[in-house]
């Protein structure tokens, strides 16, 4: 399932079901590239995209939790597991970042919780 972005009608939010620690990773790796300025500011705009929906896709669950609750139920994940939805340019700049963990970085490329 995926959500179309407000804006531009082309740009999909393609739903990554993380873990909590792969959410915690990945909010450090951002941070630390931002705080280091290891990317080009028009990239850095796009990762702050992703700590916004880091925090979204938790009140999200919040709010409405049957709905990730059915997935992990037919998937057989944890209840830890949350979808986080990124753009195709909020993936490119994650998966640019250097100091991304190679386990996160193999399951946002196949977007499937591990």
């Amino acid at each position: 399932m995926s959500a179309l972005a407000s804006g531009d009608p082309a740009e999909v939010l393609v739903p990554h079901w993380l873990t909590s620690e792969h959410r915690d990773r990945l909010a450090r790796s951002v941070r630390e590239a931002l705080a280091a300025c290891l990317v080009h500011p028009v990239a850095a705009i796009h990762l702050e995209d992703v700590l916004t929906e880091l925090s979204v896709a938790a009140a999200r669950d919040v709010v409405w939790p049957a709905s990730a609750a059915r997935v992990r139920l037919a998937t057989g994940w944890d209840a830890d597991v949350l979808p986080v939805r990124l753009s195709a340019a909020e993936l490119a700049g994650v998966l640019a970042l250097p100091t991304l963990p190679p386990a996160l970085r193999a399951t946002l490329e196949d977007g499937a919780a591990r």
